[in-house]
C-alpha cells in the first residue's frame, strides 16, 4: 500500500515555526517512503479565518520547498460529504440534538444532559455523538501506546456546532478517509483528540491511519506557539535557515554544512536521513 500523508492547516494566519515543523515532519515521513504528501486547507470556521492567510500559507510551503502532490483540497467545498456522514450517524441513532450552553456545563466530560431528550429541530442546537465505555487504544509512532475512555473522560462530543458549522472532528475524519490518508503526523497538542477521531472512523467504517504526534513548540512560558498567542510568522526570506531549525527541533541532527546550502539540498538531505525514532518522545519542546 502506498503511503499518503497530509498537512492540513487552518487559514487563521500565516505559518509560524510550530506549524512549519509539523509540515516538515509530515512531508519527510511521506517522502522518505516514496509516498504522496497532500495539502488540505481546514477552512470550516469562517469567523476565525484571516483574509489572505490561505495564500500566505501556500506561498510559505513553496518557499520551503515543500511541494504537495495533486490539488489543494478546501474543506469549505466538502459540506455535502460531511452532511452525508451526519445523516448516516442519525440513521444509526448515534447523534442527538443538544441545547446546552457552555455556561451550563462544568467539568471536563459532558454529562449527557440532552442524551435522552428529544429537542425540536426548531430550537438552536448542536449535534453530539453518543460515546460508550469501550476504551479507544492506539499506538502512536512517537508518543507510544495511549488509551482513553471517551464516555468517562470526554463524554458525548459535538459533531456539528450550534451555529450550524461542522465540527473539526467529523470533517477531518471524512476527508482523511476520502483522500486515502494512511499516515498522520502532527503536533502533540492534537494527541488528546485522536481517540475521538478513531471512534468516528470505526463507527463510519473508515480505515484508521497510523498516527505520530511530534512535540509541540512552546515559548518560555510553556505556551504553545499559535496564532492565538500571536506567534511570529516564519520569515519567507530565510527558508533554508527555517528548514534547518525544523530538522534540529525534530532531532534529525542535520549537518552544519547544510546552512550554506539551498532549500532543495536541505530537503533532499532530510528525505534521505529521516528517522522518526530520533524525534524526542516529549509533548512539548521550548524554543
Amino acid at each position: 500500500m502506498s503511503v499518503i500523508g497530509r498537512f492540513a492547516p487552518s487559514p487563521t494566519g500565516p505559518l509560524h515555526f510550530g506549524s512549519v515543523v509539523a509540515a516538515v515532519a509530515s512531508y519527510l515521513q511521506a517522502k522518505s517512503q516514496y509516498g504522496q504528501w497532500l495539502v488540505r486547507i481546514d477552512d470550516i470556521d469562517p469567523p476565525r479565518e484571516q483574509s489572505g492567510a490561505c495564500a500566505s500559507i501556500l506561498k510559505t510551503l513553496e518557499f520551503l520547498g515543500l511541494h504537495w502532490d495533486g490539488e489543494v483540497l478546501f474543506q469549505r467545498h466538502r459540506q455535502d460529504a460531511y452532511q452525508e456522514a451526519l445523516d448516516l450517524l442519525f440513521d444509526k441513532k448515534l447523534i442527538y440534538r443538544c441545547i446546552c450552553s457552555r455556561k451550563q456545563l462544568q467539568g471536563n466530560a459532558y454529562p449527557g444532559t440532552c442524551r435522552l431528550k428529544e429537542h425540536s429541530s426548531e430550537q438552536q442546537h448542536a449535534l453530539r455523538i453518543i460515546t460508550n465505555q469501550t476504551p479507544v487504544n492506539f499506538n502512536d509512532g512517537i508518543q507510544g501506546h495511549l488509551q482513553q475512555n471517551l464516555e468517562t473522560d470526554i463524554g458525548d462530543f459535538i459533531v456539528r456546532r450550534a451555529d450550524d458549522l461542522i465540527a473539526y472532528h467529523i470533517a477531518v475524519v471524512v476527508d482523511d478517509a476520502w483522500q486515502g490518508i494512511t499516515e498522520i503526523v502532527r503536533g502533540a497538542d492534537l494527541l488528546d483528540v485522536t481517540p475521538r477521531q478513531i471512534y468516528l472512523q470505526r463507527i463510519l467504517n473508515y480505515p484508521t491511519p497510523a498516527y505520530a504526534h511530534i512535540p509541540a513548540a512552546v515559548d518560555a512560558d510553556g505556551k504553545k506557539l499559535s496564532k492565538q498567542h500571536h506567534a511570529q510568522p516564519v520569515d519567507d526570506r530565510q527558508p533554508a535557515s527555517t528548514l534547518f531549525s525544523a530538522l534540529n527541533f525534530l532531532g534529525q541532527q542535520p549537518d552544519e554544512g547544510l546552512l550554506q546550502g539551498n532549500v532543495e539540498e536541505i530537503i533532499q538531505w532530510g528525505v534521505k536521513h529521516w528517522s522518526m525514532e530520533k524525534i524526542p518522545e516529549q509533548f512539548t519542546i521550548e524554543i
